[in-house]
């Protein structure tokens, strides 16, 4: 077992710690096992510092809720003393940071191990793992020849890998349920605001980015978000309270809950007939659950929404690629194609389109809250259709515009997920399907603006009906 971190999950493997069946740095040794035997062919994980890890538990662990267990942390964001990052590009390689972020400091004091970070595309931008910094894509452990996501891609890798038993994300479009629907993980997004941004950011993306988590059971997220819940000092705003924490919610079901099911996308588009069929069949889970399902498609204005997620993030991706250019010339030595063309779109928008858009991203929510007047949750997809192969989602391109909103771009590849964003409310990706030919199919559920508790307590009901744990990827072993 112990050179298998992916046949159990972290709060196993923490309990085991504490009763001295297993040392913290005997899963380090099987966790560094693993990146050297599998690490190769998924260039997952990446800035490996085993000697700070080793170091903190000679110093010794936090007395946390997952004393001793191996952590990765996405490489971006997530700023850490003791781990430089690329933040996914070659711009920013070898970055290091004064001190550490609110989050990682909260991280810490789980008492996980950390070592390493993991693969994120440059920017943050895309469905896909496949920064030129890292010297190739990153891949699926289901199957090589297709993405485990984006863009915490390298994170959701690591998990379904087994390398980890669970690992750091951030979701700003989807960056946390894209890999944890393509890799067949759990991965939530708690409400706007739940987790701290600060001292390096006041906000990510206009308040549409946040940190998450990408594991193989919903109570090692729950116990992870009560560890780092909170806003920081100075925060500019904060989720509702929580009434019990998102552990205690999960130790019951909810209340019947009245699910609005959507099995097209959320204008009423087609999706794969695989990935529509596994949507309804989540429908009737819930149904003989007790639930109340009954079919929906919001009127909210999903298009305009589009529109202005991707002129906020190329505005906020200008913004960082020339802050680190430092007058140097805008090259494709530095920069990859997607974020030279989100550069180049954004000089094209008029001072006021940042402020405008984020009033329509504002609207939306609003128009959303409006949505859930008649359901507590929403059931659809998480993808419309199973992982895409590796290089269809590569920046190559130069056209920004299109690689989100084109017909073959990334929102019609992944139509629900930056909705959430954008509104701010709790939304989960839940790994219920699989293809004919064997790939993970998320399915997801979002709940209403600040009851997070209510949705990851519905998630942990739905683990227990049909539990997903014994499914692991071929390269898990």
């Amino acid at each position: 077992m112990i050179g298998d971190l992916g046949a159990t999950d972290a709060t196993e493997l923490a309990g085991l710690v504490a009763k001295g069946a297993v040392t913290a740095d005997e899963l380090l040794d099987a966790a560094l096992a693993a990146v050297e035997a599998r690490n190769g062919a998924l260039n997952a994980v990446v800035l490996v510092q085993e000697a700070v890890a080793r170091r903190s538990i000679r110093e010794g662990l936090p007395a946390g809720p997952f004393r001793g267990v191996p952590f990765l942390i996405k490489d971006l964001g997530v700023e850490a003393k003791d781990f430089p990052s690329h933040n996914g590009s070659r711009l920013l390689a070898d970055t290091r940071y004064p001190g550490d972020s609110a989050i990682f400091a909260r991280i810490k004091a789980t008492g996980v191990v950390t070592f390493g970070r993991t693969t994120s595309p440059e920017g943050g931008i895309g469905a896909a793992t496949e920064a030129a910094v890292y010297g190739g894509p990153t891949r699926n452990p289901w199957n090589l020849d297709h993405t485990p996501g984006g863009s915490s891609g390298g994170a959701g890798a690591a998990v379904a890998a087994g390398i980890v038993a669970f690992a750091h994300g951030s979701d700003g479009g989807g960056s946390v349920r894209i890999p944890a629907s393509s890799c067949g993980l759990f991965g939530f997004k708690p409400t706007r605001a739940r987790l701290p941004d600060g001292p390096y950011a006041g906000e990510g993306w206009a308040g549409m980015a946040i940190d998450g988590f990408l594991t193989r059971s919903v109570r090692d997220t729950a116990v992870m978000l009560d560890a780092c819940e909170g806003a920081d000092p100075g925060a500019p705003y904060w989720a509702p309270p929580l009434a019990r924490g998102h552990a205690a919610a999960i130790s019951r079901p909810p209340r019947r809950l009245r699910v609005g099911i959507c099995d097209t996308t959320l204008t009423g588009g087609p999706i794969d007939p695989q990935v529509a069929e596994a949507v309804r069949a989540t429908g009737r889970l819930l149904e003989g659950l007790g639930h109340q399902v009954v079919p929906v498609l919001p009127k909210a204005d999903v298009p305009g929404m589009m529109r202005a997620w991707t002129d906020i993030v190329a505005v906020g991706t200008a913004l960082g690629i020339r802050s680190a250019l430092k007058g140097r010339a805008l090259t494709a030595d530095l920069v990859e194609g997607v974020g030279r063309g989100a550069v180049a779109h954004a000089e094209t928008l008029h001072p006021t389109r940042y402020l405008q858009a984020v009033g329509q991203i504002h609207a939306f929510g609003r128009q959303m809250a409006a949505e859930f007047d008649q359901i507590d949750v929403l059931l659809s997809a998480t993808l419309a259709e199973p992982p895409a192969s590796v290089g269809r989602f590569g920046h190559a391109t130069e056209d920004y515009v299109a690689y989100r909103t084109g017909p073959q771009g990334i929102f019609a590849y992944s139509p629900f997920c930056a909705v959430f964003n954008a509104s701010g409310q709790p939304a989960a990706s839940l790994p219920l399907g699989w293809s004919a030919d064997g790939l993970p199919i998320g399915v997801h559920l979002a709940a209403a603006f600040g009851q997070d508790e209510l949705l990851i307590a519905l998630c942990a009901e739905v683990e227990r009906a049909a539990p997903w744990a014994a499914k692991r990827a071929p390269m898990a072993g």
